[in-house]
């Protein structure tokens, strides 16, 4: 009799995960929109696994993320709803609280088993003042305004208390898992890892992969490159020539180091017999920071140019310009979504939780903002219904109708922008266009009011975004 169950158990097993797609979230980390070779910006960019990834699958050119900063981007994409919702438009307002689902917590119902391997950076930090006079009101914070945060506390905000079974969190070379590179069980803590950080990292997304063959799996792998501080990584580096710029040189490394982890990513599925029962989603958490010491030592600024570009688009990391939340944005489903696609349609980080969930044939617990994509992804001539995408992030808030983009920063100019158009951000239309300005700004400020803070932003602090807008606008705010 005991035989005789757990072979139904094991049937029932198959049967779940021959049914039930694997899904993989696949995060860079301040990768420009123009930083892979099928964008077709940069010729110095080696991604050839990456390029035939798109062309096995779907590229969309319109593609966003939440803001233009990394903590924020990464709830947005995890929750499937606008950060701001929860109180978090910057880094300073995480942690990310634990009520909040994310889409490993949605897929558990459906019998899910989930791995987080790489960054993770919604635990509380050096900049979390508030959260640590609500919580921890003995910490203090230092002269420059700075807290240390003691080491229990981040690990209670980890991913294993976001509906994470396995893990493998770090940047670097310090990781908090519970199971080795090597696919063994451990007990859950801190170990040192010497080695590329990219390679680490692909090996313990691999490590998991194979560990969950045999269930549907979700993995969030979110890659520490090419942020700063870079790494001219072998061998990876020597494909580029020592005359470049050396923060490129060293951020094409990384980035060819993250399409040599994509392409071993690939071959294990192949290899298990998943690649066609895995849908995987590619893209980065905002685009690329551009200022500051464009061609300093690796180990300085750590907040400058991280090598990577952002061409054709204006602006940075940071900024709700193009250049700052438009980024690469791949697809692939083997045998279940037509490849070689091109889409210009506007799309969000926000609709990979309420496409995961639709692959799995779950239904949200909680109210989404993103859409389910399949249907495009299926079938060239469907097309998502209208919708307007929006952002609020310091003292700038934006909106996207289609073709139009409207952008207000510190309260003092607004502009109108016809992406459509070979202009693009160069050209302000709005007193052109006053009509479609008024409409965008009144969808903007009635999104704004639904946010926890209510409102557009007040016009104080944050003296970065001056410089920024002086440079890329030649705007001068107060």
């Amino acid at each position: 009799m005991k035989i005789l169950l757990l072979s139904v158990l094991i049937l029932s097993a198959s049967v779940l995960h021959a049914t039930k797609p694997n899904v993989i979230v696949i995060f860079t980390d301040d990768l420009g929109y123009a930083d892979l070779g099928c964008q077709g910006q940069n010729k110095d960019v080696l991604t050839p696994h990456l390029d035939k990834f798109a062309k096995e699958g779907v590229r969309f050119t319109a593609a966003y993320v939440t803001a233009p900063q990394c903590s924020p981007s990464r709830v947005g994409l995890l929750t499937g709803r606008y950060q701001q919702r929860i109180g978090i438009d910057t880094i300073p307002d995480i942690p990310m609280p634990l009520e909040e689902l994310t889409i490993a917590e949605m897929l558990k119902p459906a019998g899910y088993f989930s791995g987080q391997v790489g960054k993770w950076h919604l635990e509380p930090n050096a900049l979390c003042v508030d959260w640590a006079k609500k919580n921890r009101p003995d910490i203090k914070p230092d002269a420059k305004g700075r807290i240390t945060v003691p080491v229990k506390d981040q690990v209670d905000y980890f991913p294993s208390n976001q509906g994470f079974d396995e893990y493998f969190v770090g940047e670097m070379k310090r990781y908090y898992s519970n199971y080795t590179l090597e696919g063994k069980d451990r007990a859950a803590g801190f170990e040192t890892i010497s080695g590329p950080r990219v390679d680490i990292q692909t090996d313990a997304a691999l490590a998991f992969i194979r560990r969950n063959k045999e269930k549907p799996f979700f993995l969030y792998l979110a890659y520490f490159a090419p942020h700063t501080p870079l790494e001219l990584t072998k061998p990876y580096v020597d494909k580029f020539s020592k005359d470049m710029p050396l923060r490129r040189r060293a951020a094409l490394s990384l980035i060819a180091s993250v399409d040599k982890g994509v392409a071993r990513i690939l071959a294990q599925l192949k290899e298990l017999n998943l690649d066609e029962n895995t849908l995987i989603v590619f893209t980065s958490d905002n685009g690329a920071p551009l200022h500051n010491l464009k061609d300093s030592p690796l180990d300085t600024d750590e907040g400058g140019w991280d090598g990577s570009l952002n061409t054709p688009w204006v602006g940075e990391k940071g900024m709700l310009s193009e250049g700052g939340i438009r980024v690469p944005f791949l697809m692939r489903w083997s045998g279940k979504i037509p490849g070689g696609r091109v889409i210009d349609m506007p799309v969000s980080t926000l609709d990979i939780a309420a496409t995961a969930l639709a692959a799995a044939d779950v239904k949200s617990a909680s109210k989404l903002d993103g859409v389910n994509l399949l249907p495009v992804l299926k079938d060239a001539t469907v097309t998502l219904a209208p919708r307007v995408l929006h952002w609020r992030f310091w003292n700038q808030i934006a909106c996207r109708d289609a073709q139009w983009k409207y952008l207000s920063v510190r309260n003092q100019k607004e502009f109108l922008f016809d992406l459509s158009s070979k202009d693009h951000e160069n050209v302000n239309l709005a007193e052109k266009y006053p009509e479609i300005l008024n409409k965008l700004r009144a969808a903007s400020h009635a999104w704004a009011a639904e946010l926890k803070p209510a409102g557009v932003p007040d016009g104080g602090g944050y003296p970065q975004e001056k410089s920024w807008y002086r440079e890329y606008f030649k705007l001068e705010l107060k």
